[in-house]
């Protein structure tokens, strides 16, 4: 009996970019860079409700579209500055198809892609 692959990646991110990298072809290779998402933030409002509303539906929006590109997650770990990756974990667990994914988390300043991908190979092995 085979032992199920499973779909690993990794995120670093801060509040307004992302690299996400997983293994190619979902297999047991090596870690790739699949994308890079961006949120610009909201832009300044002198009515304070409007601009918090606005920056946590911009920040939604940042975490859809960073797990849009994480099909079918098994394992991912979350790295980056601030406290937007527990943020990311906890939309994770919120939402349905990624409820079951095992997330954890660390701390890291600014990683370019080829430090990530070491990063997360090493955090997988």
């Amino acid at each position: 009996m085979s032992e199920k692959i499973k779909k690993q990646f990794g995120v670093w991110m801060d509040k307004h970019h992302a690299i996400i990298a997983g293994r190619e072809s979902n297999e047991v290779g090596n870690f790739v860079i699949l994308g890079h998402v961006t949120n610009p933030g909201a832009d300044k409002n002198s009515n304070e409700n409007a601009f918090n509303n606005h920056e946590i539906a911009l920040t939604h929006k940042f975490f859809k579209a960073i797990a849009g590109i994480m099909v079918n997650i098994d394992e991912v770990h979350v790295t980056g500055t601030g406290q937007i990756q527990e943020e990311f974990i906890k939309f994770l667990a919120d939402t349905p198809q990624y409820k079951n994914a095992v997330s954890t988390e660390s701390t890291s300043n600014k990683m370019e892609e080829e430090e990530l991908i070491g990063f997360i190979a090493k955090h997988f092995h």
